[in-house]
């Protein structure tokens, strides 16, 4: 026995498998899933480490498939940060604590009908956006699907080019991200092609012109946000003001949020 206390059963341990730093700021770490666990593309779980002997949880949007066999996630350092400042160090062979339950509102079934979705994100908030767009079943509802991902620097766009290249040359999943996924990052500070803020991307027609598509719309559109609290009440109010709904669990809408974001 090594000693620890043993852990509620609403809560699990997985092995990390591997770890990758982006930048000094941002890395991604995999881990073994359980058989028994299953999740909808978008869902998250609380995530952890034992400190001080008792859990230490947050929770973290799963960014690796339904279908895939391990799980992934993506996260920032905080120096400061309760469980970010140790998570950082993860290694190979190490444990984390992992909640059975997964949750949250970004799930395609929360949205009505529509022809295009975007998948609007800042910083790590893009990780339930890279699990949304390995699932077929989800691909297939759209005619189009937009990922933004709004960093402050160039450096910070982790996933990029298997967002812009990896993911349509896939064997599996090329055949339904080919001619329907575009990807669209954007910076705040640096001299990017694309610069500034989702907000002000759409209120100008940045975003449209970029893409060559109509500007957004309650009769065609559906969105997906996920990033820091300012970033999720900017757009919440513009699309609202814009004719589009928030849907839930309960009622489908035209948008959706999701408000457990871990920067921390």
């Amino acid at each position: 026995m090594d000693g620890l206390s043993p852990l509620p059963p609403s809560l699990t341990e997985a092995e990390i498998l591997g770890v990758h730093h982006w930048t000094d700021r941002l890395f991604s770490f995999t881990c073994t899933r359980e058989p028994s666990l299953r999740f909808d593309s978008g869902q998250f779980l609380m995530l952890g480490l034992r400190v001080g002997g008792k859990p230490l949880l947050r929770a973290y949007s799963i960014a690796s498939a339904a279908w895939e066999e391990q799980l992934e996630f993506f996260s920032i350092k905080m120096p400061d940060g309760p469980l970010t400042s140790r998570l950082q160090s993860i290694r190979p062979g190490e444990r984390i604590i992992l909640g059975r339950k997964p949750t949250g509102t970004l799930l395609a079934g929360n949205l009505l009908p529509g022809r295009r979705l975007y998948l609007l994100s800042t910083g790590t908030g893009l990780a339930p956006f890279l699990s949304l767009v390995k699932d077929p079943a989800v691909l297939e509802r759209f005619e189009t699907v937009v990922v933004t991902h709004g960093c402050r620097h160039e450096g910070d766009f982790a996933y990029r080019d298997w967002l812009s290249r990896g993911i349509l040359e896939d064997e599996f999943l090329g055949e339904f991200t080919q001619g329907r996924l575009r990807y669209l990052p954007h910076a705040t500070r640096d001299d990017t092609r694309v610069r500034g803020r989702i907000t002000d991307l759409i209120r100008d027609g940045g975003l449209a012109a970029h893409l060559g598509l109509p500007d957004l719309s309650p009769a065609e559109d559906r969105v997906m946000i996920c990033g820091s609290e300012a970033m999720l009440a900017d757009l919440k109010a513009m699309l609202e003001m814009r004719g589009f709904t928030e849907g839930s669990n309960a009622v489908p809408g035209h948008y959706v949020v999701e408000k457990a974001f871990a920067e921390r």
